[in-house]
């Protein structure tokens, strides 16, 4: 039975797809370093293509979903944070989709995240990380929620429905109910939150040259009825 931390992360992330283009346009021929790679949403599409990558998250269900999805094709995966990680090896390109990079719990982790990142470049090559457009806040007394994802899986209903997006200071939560309807019929319900750093495209560079890398110009990814749109921080080695 696929695991509920696989589902919600497909539920919830997976069917994304407006930025592919731009990571298929930068990845060239590889190798490529995919960092909160998930179930694959992007190492997958860049492997049927003939593209090598090495997708790393600190999540290992989410990691043997991609292996299995994977197969015969060139993915490798690890497990680890990527805040701190030694691979022993270089890329040419390193990507940081889905604003993962808003993920690290402020500057400190951003500091961690860059510096792995650069130590695993080679001379002149591309980090290229995604932020999230401004989200406006909303809940449910002031605008009526976006409509709920839905997936059946093993006979098992997911809805994952997000109610709130609420400022809280230095991050963003972005405020979701969870509902399982089992093949019985019973249902059961949660309460899942996701803190996004507020954070500039400035500010990022800023903090990325302060470590060594160069500023690129950016790349836009357009919002979707889904989704928001992103700024797309390029940064050379």
């Amino acid at each position: 039975m696929t695991s509920p931390e696989v589902v919600w992360h497909d539920l919830e992330c997976g069917v994304y797809a407006e930025d592919l283009p731009l990571w298929r346009e930068l990845a060239g021929d590889g190798p490529v370093l995919d960092l909160g790679c998930g179930t694959g949403r992007v190492a997958i599409d860049l492997a049927t293509r003939g593209v090598p990558v090495v997708g790393l998250d600190h999540d290992p269900a989410l990691l043997a979903a991609l292996a299995a999805r994977a197969k015969g094709l060139p993915v490798e995966t690890v497990c680890a944070d990527a805040r701190a990680f030694d691979l022993g090896r270089r890329f040419g390109v390193v990507l940081a989709p889905m604003q993962t990079v808003q993920l690290l719990g402020g500057p400190s982790g951003r500091a961690d995240f860059l510096r792995c990142a650069r130590a695993h470049l080679e001379p002149g090559g591309l980090f290229a990380l995604a932020l999230a457009d401004a989200l406006e806040g909303f809940d449910e007394t002031t605008a009526t929620p976006p409509l709920p994802d839905v997936r059946e899986q093993d006979g098992i209903v997911y809805f994952s429905q997000p109610v709130a997006v609420k400022d809280e200071g230095e991050r963003v939560a972005i405020h979701r109910v969870r509902e399982v309807v089992d093949r019985d019929g019973g249902r059961t319900s949660g309460h899942a939150v996701v803190r996004l750093d507020r954070l500039e495209p400035e500010e990022l560079e800023t903090e990325a040259a302060a470590l060594g890398f160069t500023p690129q110009e950016r790349r836009m990814v357009p919002a979707t009825d889904e989704f928001v749109g992103s700024v797309v921080v390029m940064l050379r080695a």
